[in-house]
């Protein structure tokens, strides 16, 4: 069908919608407990989950939107892997450790669970298949990456940091292995989007059994 198909461009515009909303509902509950616009987004741009969700809510405009670089299927797929990589380390890391309520836990909804969803339904249903390589998880691996670097340095500075586990404060030892099987953890998933890639597109050309 590709991304450029009506249907995929409508379901684009849905998902863009729904990121959009959750990130401002986000904005919202951290302006509820006294800060500023200008504070409220510095907040939020420190968390990996917000950036991720503010990615796909732009790639997904642009397809909506008939840009043709946005899609380009690389982009796509590490837009995907990212994404997945936020429901996952949410699943297994931090669910549970707050206790939410109000905007708050409708913009976790969103952010950790609808969008992480949402955004691999579409690549597997609608993106177009066979054009990834192998070469793509590496450089997909450059962004949440850059993230760690960002995200310690700047608790680093201030002291908060993002998420417990990159608190390198409480143990060097375990941040560091933490970081590392998330970042193998992300690799190995990018390989196998690619691998699932080509079989999609393996059994999209293979003729109708009569």
């Amino acid at each position: 069908m590709g991304t450029s198909s009506g249907m995929a461009r409508g379901v684009a515009a849905v998902i863009a919608l729904v990121g959009w909303f959750g990130l401002a509902v986000q904005f919202s509950a951290i302006m509820d407990q006294g800060q500023s616009a200008a504070g409220a987004l510095w907040i939020m741009v420190r968390y990996f989950t917000i950036l991720t969700n503010l990615i796909v809510a732009v790639v997904f405009t642009g397809l909506a939107l008939g840009g043709p670089g946005f899609a380009n299927p690389s982009l796509l797929g590490g837009t995907t892997m990212a994404i997945v990589l936020v429901g996952v380390v949410n699943y297994l890391l931090l669910r549970g450790l707050l206790e939410l309520s109000g905007g708050a836990k409708l913009a976790d909804m969103i952010l950790h669970y609808v969008t992480p969803i949402a955004v691999p339904v579409f690549w597997l249903v609608l993106a177009i298949k066979g054009q990834l390589n192998r070469r793509d998880p590496l450089r997909w691996a450059l962004y949440p990456l850059a993230y760690l670097v960002y995200a310690l340095l700047r608790g680093s500075v201030d002291g908060k940091f993002a998420y417990p586990f990159l608190d390198y404060t409480k143990g060097v030892g375990e941040t560091a292995v933490t970081v590392l099987l998330i970042l193998v953890a992300f690799v190995a998933g990018g390989f196998a989007l690619v691998w699932a890639d080509g079989v999609l597109a393996r059994r999209a050309e293979q003729p109708l059994a009569r």
